[in-house]
């Protein structure tokens, strides 16, 4: 097996440097920076939200069905262990 490969271009040539900087220069500014960070941060906390309440469904789904799951199985060995 030989030890050096070549795939053509490198993973940095790959990427044009010709505009280094998308954001354009006036999207910068502050004042949109907070905003827009603001916003952000509303709707995740939003969406942690509601991944609180799912996962508290979830859980509790979870209990609900092991329970019922464990009287089940003790049902099932009482009534192979009784005697008549």
């Amino acid at each position: 097996m030989e030890g050096n490969h070549s795939y053509g271009a490198s993973w940095a040539d790959q990427w044009d440097y010709s505009n280094p900087d998308p954001v354009p220069a006036g999207a910068t500014t502050s004042a949109m920076n907070n905003s827009t960070t603001a916003k952000y941060k509303q709707k995740v906390g939003e969406g942690l939200g509601k991944t609180k309440v799912v996962a508290s469904n979830g859980v509790k789904k979870v209990k609900e069905g092991t329970s019922s799951g464990l009287r089940w199985i003790k049902e099932k060995y009482r009534k192979t262990t009784q005697k008549h």
